[in-house]
C-alpha cells in the first residue's frame, strides 16, 4: 500500500536480515518490529507513523493518532468456548487470554465478574485441560477453534489494521503524514 502511495523502498523487497530499510530519495525509513511493539516506536518518537491492528490499540491503549482504518487483517475480537458451554452467571468466570486490558472492558461493560488466566500463546488450550471456562482471543475463520472442539460464543469487536501517528511529530510533519494517509485512504476507498 506504502509503494501504490508513492513512499516505495525497493530494498524491503530484498532477501535480507535487515531491520531498517530506506529510500533516501523519497525521505522515508521502515523498519521491521514485533506486532505488539509498533504502537510503542510510534509513541515514543521512534516513527512517525505505524501500522499496527486495532487489537493492540485496544490492550495496551498507546498515546498515538489512529489516522485511519486501513481495512485488511480483518478478524473479529471473541469470546470462545467448549461447544455447549453455557454460562453459570452464580459463579465468577474464568477467561483465559493475552489480551487482558480488552477482556476486562468487555466484561466490566455487562457487569460480569471474571477471573482472568493471561496466556502469550495456545490459548485454546486453556478451555480444553480445564483452566478456563472461556478465552478471549482473536478470531479470523474460527478453524482452528472447530478442530479443538471450541466455538465463538461473541464477537465483540471488529479488529483490522490501522495507520497510526506520533502525536508530537504529526505536528511538525503533518504535510507529509495527511498526503499519506490521503493516498492510502484512496486505496482502501477503493477496495
Amino acid at each position: 500500500m506504502f509503494e501504490k502511495a508513492g513512499f516505495e523502498c525497493p530494498s524491503i523487497k530484498e532477501e535480507s536480515r535487515k531491520l531498517i530499510f530506506e529510500n533516501e530519495e523519497k525521505g522515508v525509513r521502515y523498519f521491521w518490529v514485533k506486532p505488539s511493539d509498533v504502537a510503542i516506536y510510534v509513541e515514543r518518537g521512534a516513527a512517525d507513523l505505524g501500522v499496527v491492528g486495532k487489537d493492540i490499540l485496544l490492550e495496551y491503549r498507546p498515546d498515538v493518532y489512529e489516522l485511519l482504518d486501513l481495512k485488511t487483517g480483518n478478524c473479529s475480537m471473541a469470546v470462545a468456548a467448549k461447544k455447549g458451554f453455557t454460562d453459570d452467571r452464580n459463579r465468577t468466570l474464568t477467561v483465559a487470554t493475552k489480551f487482558t486490558n480488552v477482556a476486562k472492558a468487555y466484561y466490566s461493560s455487562l457487569g460480569r465478574d471474571i477471573d482472568i488466566v493471561h496466556l502469550n500463546g495456545s490459548i485454546e488450550l486453556a478451555p480444553i485441560l480445564g483452566l478456563s471456562d472461556v478465552i478471549v482471543d482473536i478470531v479470523e475463520t474460527g478453524t482452528t477453534l472447530k478442530e479443538n472442539n471450541l466455538e465463538v460464543v461473541e464477537k465483540f469487536v471488529p479488529i483490522s489494521a490501522r495507520l497510526i501517528a506520533n502525536k508530537a511529530n504529526f505536528k511538525f510533519k503533518s504535510e507529509m503524514i495527511e498526503k499519506v494517509k490521503r493516498s492510502l485512504q484512496e486505496q482502501t476507498e477503493k477496495a
